[in-house]
């Protein structure tokens, strides 16, 4: 993993050491080696894909995944060590998306650079069409780089309604075999609406595939009441100064910055469920953006030094910003050393006050009724992950 602020001044003064010699006298003890950085156990990769029905009927499930794609992307940062998260995102079932392709719109190729998968996201649009789910669960199987890792989970969601086997040019049973070959777990969440005939083969396709069907109501995140709490407002505040601490670089750096300000927005635009609370969609963005899992290395400084190979004197200075060019070539790496220590700091303070926040929470939702039929898709989610996370 990367050093911490303590390792890198055991690094400096390990490396001042070794440039002066200071003779030791006979009877003084010997100092002691310098300390060697440890490195931490290598995370496992995850690949996660969604599939996202996008038919008339299906605004709500969007909606629910816009709520809810932090709150997901939080429960894997709680994995230990920290996995190597990428998603990617297929919507389906619109006639405006070509019908050679069975009405299958990839709109994200896996990816760990979440604000792009959000992006993505806040662009959907519901439009009457064929919902082909053998076809849109091939085209991830198909078009995807999935991890080659060992041990890497990955797992495809399809998320959905209506008769699963519409598709008459791709067979769900050759899609299963292919999914089973690849080591890919195909899961599927179905969205409840009155036809609860179609549920069963749902499930069998799911099973078929070695994976997991849940049921939801897909209305049920955008109406379900937030648990408020004083420790809303200061988390999104803190996840609002986490962006200062963000040095764009590179020919997409400014692009990248502004996108990242934008997909705050998104998530602050959602209505929040109760009158007067704050959004849980921007208070899970805020959280999410203090994990491990939240990286930006292709455009950001502070997450590129936590490269082991990264070499800020390598880059070119057109590439750099304008707040590095200012200074002193010996400058600017003390300069991003401070705005990283001011990124921990905040990350921090989040993570205390989402503690504080998620004890609160749960005691809250302790006391309201579940019904298990009625699940919002952060929950369908989690619950299958957690299980194939242990596989």
């Amino acid at each position: 993993m990367y050093l911490t602020k303590r390792l890198f001044a055991l690094a400096a003064v390990a490396a001042l050491a070794a440039c002066v010699a200071v003779p030791v006298r006979a009877d003084e003890p010997k100092p002691a080696a310098p300390a060697q950085p440890v490195e931490a156990p290598k995370g496992r990769a995850i690949d996660l894909v969604i599939c996202l029905d996008v038919s008339g009927s299906m605004d709500g499930l969007i909606e629910s995944a816009k709520i809810q794609l932090w709150n997901v992307v939080n429960d894997l940062a709680r994995i230990k060590p920290t996995p190597n998260l990428r998603v990617g995102l297929y919507s389906y079932g619109a006639t405006r998306f070509d019908a050679k392709k069975g009405w299958v719109n990839k709109e994200v190729d896996l990816t760990d650079d979440l604000d792009e998968v959000y992006k993505a996201l806040n662009g959907l649009r519901t439009g009457g069409g064929d919902e082909l789910v053998a076809r849109v669960t091939k085209a991830a199987l198909d078009e995807q780089k999935w991890s080659t890792e060992k041990g890497a989970l990955k797992m495809v969601f399809v998320c959905g309604n209506e008769p699963v086997n519409q598709d008459k040019q791709v067979n769900l049973s050759d899609v299963a075999d292919q999914a089973k070959r690849a080591g890919v777990y195909v899961n599927t969440v179905y969205c409840k609406w009155g036809h609860d005939n179609e549920i069963a083969p749902w499930a069998e396709f799911a099973a078929s595939c070695k994976g997991k069907q849940v049921v939801i109501d897909q209305n049920r995140a955008a109406k379900e009441v937030i648990v408020k709490t004083e420790y809303d407002d200061q988390i999104i505040k803190l996840g609002d100064e986490l962006n200062k601490t963000y040095v764009a670089y590179g020919k997409e750096g400014a692009e990248k910055a502004q996108n990242q300000l934008k997909q705050d927005a998104n998530a602050k635009a959602l209505p929040p469920a109760a009158p007067g609370s704050a959004a849980g969609a921007a208070i899970a963005r805020a959280e999410s953006k203090a994990s491990e899992l939240y990286k930006n290395a292709g455009w950001d400084l502070i997450d590129r030094m936590k490269d082991k190979d990264f070499d800020l004197k390598k880059l070119k200075e057109e590439d750099l910003p304008d707040e590095l060019k200012k200074l002193k070539p010996e400058e600017r790496e003390a300069y991003l050393k401070k705005k990283a220590a001011e990124r921990e700091e905040l990350k921090k303070k989040i993570a205390d006050l989402s503690a504080l926040r998620a004890k609160k929470v749960a005691e809250e939702k302790a006391k309201q009724p579940k019904n298990e039929q009625e699940k919002a898709l952060d929950e369908a989610l989690k619950s299958i992950i957690q299980e194939q996370v242990k596989n």
